[in-house]
């Protein structure tokens, strides 16, 4: 067995829901230490982070990821155990094998290997790793950065383990990502018995038309870089759980993935403006998740493009 694949296994056998880590920063933590990085936990509320550098010289080299999955649902769905790492026809199956715990054992095994060979390495390396990407991803991340920012410390170059490919392994390098907005929408009505519904208003029957022209929007036509903007609605939540009471009120989670042609203002905007021409009575609280970005090629672009000829 390979050690990324070992590394791999202890990590997905850690039941790290969002945002739990679970003990999977203390493994990578102790094998850092041993390569002569130095660590600093910095822990924001329920959140873990691991900021490691070895070190002083720029440029600084960035690996980061985190160590988080996403709920399991109902395990009992589960062809294999989602935190038990199982090897089937090839494949490596568990919570995180793909998003992201194999590739932060494969960053960690190259950095040990790049170390062995190259011990005086110049320039400086570093691990951010967090359990905070698949939640709300406030205190995790983005907490991090504007504690470095703060202290002058600067990322020159930065490489995330997320999974990229389409098709084949090494087939695209991602050098951006699509902004994401999120909202929670509110709709009022007027609770009442459906025997009598005269006298009360529904307010899922309100909201229906308007997020049927939300999801069937054309915002843009995206561009070269990025897929046009898409809405999705997650969760709707309304009613006491009877089925002959009309509810007072109801909620809707959704959310906005966009492109550079977009903006989130823009967005909010065009949103709201909707819900407004559809005459609802409505509060809404938006959470900007991430802005839309887009790297140039560079010298890290080239190395990656190089490394992907070479090994693959």
């Amino acid at each position: 067995m390979s050690e990324t694949l070992r590394l791999a296994r202890d990590l997905i056998a850690k039941p790290s829901i969002t945002p739990e880590d679970a003990g999977c920063q203390t493994i990578i933590a102790d094998r850092l230490a041993r390569l002569g990085f130095e660590l600093e936990w910095l822990c924001f509320g329920d959140v873990t982070n691991l900021w490691a550098r070895r070190g002083t010289t720029d440029p600084l080299l960035c690996l980061a990821g985190h160590t988080d999955v996403v709920p399991t649902g109902h395990e009992d769905d589960w062809t294999h155990p989602p935190f038990t790492p199982t090897e089937d026809d090839g494949w490596l199956y568990g919570r995180g094998s793909a998003d992201m715990k194999s590739a932060l054992a494969a960053m960690l095994v190259a950095c040990e290997e790049f170390l062995d060979a190259n011990p005086d390495h110049p320039g400086s390396l570093a691990f951010l790793i967090t359990s905070d990407e698949e939640g709300v991803a406030v205190e995790g991340t983005r907490a991090v950065v504007e504690v470095l920012e703060k202290r002058g410390e600067q990322i020159d170059l930065c490489l995330i383990g997320e999974p990229s490919c389409s098709e084949l392994l090494g087939d695209t390098i991602r050098v951006g990502r699509r902004g994401s907005l999120s909202g929670e929408l509110t709709v009022l009505g007027k609770q009442g018995h459906v025997a009598y519904a005269d006298l009360a208003r529904n307010p899922l029957h309100e909201l229906a038309p308007a997020l049927t022209e939300l999801s069937r929007t054309r915002w843009d036509e995206g561009n070269e870089a990025f897929p046009p903007t898409g809405f999705q609605a997650t969760n709707i939540q309304a009613g006491t759980g009877a089925m002959n009471v009309i509810p007072g009120s109801c909620q809707v989670r959704f959310n906005l993935r966009y492109s550079t042609e977009q903006t989130m203002t823009g967005l909010q905007d065009k949103v709201e403006n909707v819900l407004s021409r559809h005459d609802l009575d409505y509060q809404i609280q938006w959470r900007d998740v991430g802005r839309p970005f887009l790297t140039q090629p560079g010298i890290l672009t080239e190395a990656i493009r190089k490394a992907v000829v070479e090994e693959l």
